[in-house]
């Protein structure tokens, strides 16, 4: 009696969430919830600008102090978190939509197509990210909607070469051959069955890059061709505040350095979790 439970032991036990991946899925949450509810919760606008609070400490006024200009930086990091958390959305957007369609397109067509495709994918893998995203901008103007085109066309050489393996074994499943049979043209059976398929693996592969667009177009940020002042975007805010650390004030750059932290850390366990379970679904 004992052999049948202990065989309808491990089902149960790869059905539970792991704490740690509930934990950051929670603290994510709180995260998206903050940025939504950012008007109600924020204590002054975050653009309010006031000499005579500049670099206050922690205090019942500005809860995580403020920064040279005197503004909150709590207001700021809960209106940053907005953008933080969108730009990445849009960034993968675009990846996806090219990359997939560039993914499923060379494993459905082969030949001299996949080997156009692979070409083209190699050689933007030689050439770094950043300073690819960079020369774009250098070109195009500084500014998050450039920065988020940008990253978004050096995120889709990933996204292609792993849709590309998905849809090279998709491709020789036998309902495909059924609806070739049927009659039914390449790009509907791709369309309708393929890509709808894939949507599970990509979408959790999706999520572990999240971490890594959040943190590549804070970086941007950082260095000026991101997001512009008056924004409250994080990896900005961080710039704004690294003068401060120089007058003992570590907050304005510490806040926004954190919670960056913190939700990509919280998204690469989250993300690594989701891809094991959508990609084996």
């Amino acid at each position: 009696m004992t052999a049948p439970a202990l065989a309808l032991t491990p089902p149960a036990a790869g059905r539970r969430r792991p704490v740690g991946v509930m934990a950051a899925g929670a603290f994510l949450a709180l995260v998206v919830l903050a940025a939504v509810l950012a008007p109600l919760l924020a204590p002054y606008a975050p653009d309010a600008i006031d000499l005579s609070a500049s670099l206050v400490g922690t205090g019942g006024d500005h809860l995580l102090g403020t920064d040279s200009s005197g503004q909150d930086l709590l207001s700021r990091a809960l209106y940053g978190a907005r953008t933080s958390l969108i730009a990445p959305v849009l960034l993968l957007a675009v990846a996806a939509a090219l990359g997939v369609t560039l993914g499923v397109l060379a494993a459905w067509r082969g030949g001299w197509v996949d080997a156009l495709v692979s070409r083209l994918t190699d050689v933007m893998y030689a050439f770094p990210g950043l300073l690819f995203t960079v020369l774009i901008i250098a070109v195009f103007g500084a500014g998050m909607t450039t920065s988020v085109l940008a990253l978004g066309l050096a995120f889709t050489p990933t996204i292609a070469k792993y849709t590309r393996s998905l849809a090279l074994s998709e491709a020789r499943k036998p309902y495909v051959d059924a609806y070739r049979v049927l009659g039914m043209g390449g790009a509907r059976i791709c369309a309708v069955h393929v890509v709808p398929n894939l949507a599970r693996a990509v979408l959790g592969y999706l999520v572990v890059l999240f971490g890594e667009a959040l943190m590549s177009l804070a970086t941007l940020s950082y260095l000026g061709f991101g997001a512009q002042p008056p924004s409250s975007d994080w990896g900005l805010m961080v710039q704004e505040g690294q003068a401060a650390i120089v007058q003992g004030a570590l907050l304005p750059a510490m806040v926004p350095g954190t919670a960056i932290a913190l939700v990509v850390v919280s998204f690469n366990v989250v993300g690594v979790w989701a891809a094991d379970r959508l990609g084996s679904q």
